[in-house]
Order: structure tokens, then C-alpha cells, then sequence
């Protein structure tokens, strides 16, 4: 093993943390965290890259892959599954992929990460090509799972992009694009699942939250790309179309009872006066930015 990984190596400020009291191991462990959103600060520009790389590929009718193992997988899954519920997106537009399969989701599959050929095995499962786009996760940089992904997919000639929290690794060979937060050594010595983790957390919000936004499925920081399909939605619905549009909530049900509960159509219709046809015409002339229509 390497003994520069800062990810394995040993950290000072814990080196007793079984000597502390119960509100003292809270406070370091707080302490460390603190230091996470700094990290990730610094890769700023190479997340925006990243974040214009996606847009580019979602906007071209191409898809957001994730790839990891372990924590890095489940991460990625997980901010694969919330897409659509936040942002009205299609399943299969972000999708994640785990060393080992769905099964390593809530346990650990012994060996499954060191397989470099199952990573193209799993992206040609699913019809990866050239027009997606592939993220890598390996907290290391050196997960031969990721690895293996991300050099089968480059060779389709598909966009690659890597994150990992280790400086010059061996992911970053292969990317185009790499995002690279350096938060230190964790509390617990090699326990990625802590700030490399909440790291990685943060990065995968912004890539999918910026591409989102670019795509057009807010308006402001309201979630507009929505259609009202349960009670919860059809509520938060209703409350959008009439706090965008100035009218009733009233008002606002009875048109998008018109739209099939479309609110982006909906609001259109109403600031501007058409009728549904003529507002979805005017999203989709606009690639679906409602400012874009309304103002």
C-alpha cells in the first residue's frame, strides 16, 4: 500500500479519541468535518467543467453514469435515485452502478471491487455509449473497478470524469475531467465513509443539481419541472403555479387540470394567456427554461 495516501494515513487530532469523553469525540469529529466544504471549494473549476460536460451530454439526449464500490457506489446510486422525484427526470437520464451489483448496496461484496472487467460488463448491460456521460467514483483513485470502467469507456469514446480524494492518482490518467477534494486523513484511520465520503456527498449534488438547473427544471430555486402525480406533488403544484402565476390556488388547480398537472405549462398558459398546446410549443422552443418564456 501506499504511504501517501492521505485517505489511509493516520490522523493527529484522533489518535486518542478512545480516551474521550462522549461529547469531546462529537466536537473532533465536528472539528474534521468543518474542514470538508474548504476541500471542495478548491475544486470549484473542475467541477463546473464537469457540471458543463453533463449538461452538454443530458441536453444531447445522452445519460449521467455513475460507477463505484463500496461507499463510493452507494453514493452514486443514491444521487442517481433522486433525480427524478426532485427533479421530474426521466430513471433511466442519471443512473448509478455498484461493484457487485444491487446487493452491495446494504452489504459488503468481498472482492467485487478489484474485478477490472466488470465495470464494462455492467456499462454494456445498460447500453453505455459515446453519447453518455461517465463518473467515476473511487475515494483511492486506484479502485480497479472504476478504472476499468473508465478506460472501456473512453475507448467508446465517451466522456469520462473522475472523483476521487487522493492527489495524482490513478483515475485522474484516465478522465477528462478530474475532481479531486483533499480532506485529510479521516477520524477513524482509512474510514472513507466519513469526510471523503460526505465530500464525494457534496460533489454529486452539484453535478446533478447544476446540470438540472441548466437544463431547465427550476425557476429560481423553485422545482418547476414537475407534474403534480400524488397528493404531496399535486399540493406543492398547486402552491407553485400560484405563487409564480399571482393567482389563487384555486386558480391554479383548474389550470392544470387543463395540462395534465404540468406546472412549467401551466404557469405559461396563465402569465401569458395561451392554452396548453401553445405553452408546451414555447417551453420546448425554449429548451424548456421557463425564464426563458416568462421573463
Amino acid at each position: 500500500m501506499r504511504h501517501d495516501w492521505v485517505t489511509e494515513s493516520g490522523n493527529p487530532a484522533s489518535t486518542e479519541i478512545d480516551s474521550l469523553s462522549t461529547l469531546e469525540i462529537v466536537r473532533l469529529i465536528n472539528s474534521e468535518d468543518a474542514k470538508i466544504a474548504a476541500a471542495v471549494a478548491l475544486e470549484e473549476s473542475n467541477i463546473a467543467a464537469a457540471v458543463a460536460l453533463i449538461t452538454e451530454k443530458l441536453r444531447d439526449g445522452g445519460r449521467l453514469i455513475y460507477i463505484g464500490a463500496g461507499t463510493s457506489g452507494r453514493l452514486g446510486v443514491l444521487d442517481a435515485s433522486e433525480c427524478p422525484p426532485t427533479f421530474n427526470s426521466d430513471p433511466r437520464q442519471v443512473v448509478g452502478l455498484i461493484a457487485g451489483g444491487s446487493g452491495a448496496l446494504t452489504r459488503a461484496i468481498e472482492g467485487a471491487e478489484d474485478d477490472l472487467s466488470a465495470a464494462p460488463r455492467d456499462l454494456t448491460a445498460i447500453d453505455f455509449s459515446a453519447s453518455d456521460c461517465l463518473v467515476g467514483i473511487a475515494t483511492s483513485g486506484r479502485t480497479p473497478y472504476v478504472i476499468g470502467g473508465v478506460c472501456w469507456a473512453r475507448e467508446l469514446g465517451a466522456k469520462t470524469i473522475g472523483l476521487a480524494c487522493n492527489q495524482d492518482s490513478e483515475l485522474a490518467k484516465h478522465v477528462d475531467v478530474m475532481i479531486t477534494p483533499i480532506v485529510g486523513p479521516e477520524v477513524i484511520s482509512g474510514s472513507t465513509r466519513m469526510k471523503a465520503g460526505t465530500a464525494t456527498k457534496l460533489v454529486l449534488n452539484i453535478l446533478t443539481t447544476g446540470a438540472m438547473v441548466q437544463l431547465g427544471k427550476t425557476y429560481g430555486n423553485r422545482m418547476v419541472d414537475l407534474r403534480a402525480s400524488n397528493s404531496k406533488l399535486i399540493i406543492r403544484a398547486r402552491r407553485l403555479v400560484a405563487f409564480l402565476s399571482n393567482v389563487s390556488e384555486e386558480a391554479a388547480e383548474a389550470i392544470l387540470s387543463q395540462c395534465s398537472g404540468e406546472v412549467k405549462t401551466a404557469i405559461v398558459m396563465q402569465r401569458l394567456g395561451v392554452d396548453a398546446t401553445t405553452a408546451r410549443q414555447q417551453l420546448s422552443d425554449a429548451n424548456g427554461h421557463l425564464r426563458k418564456v416568462i421573463g
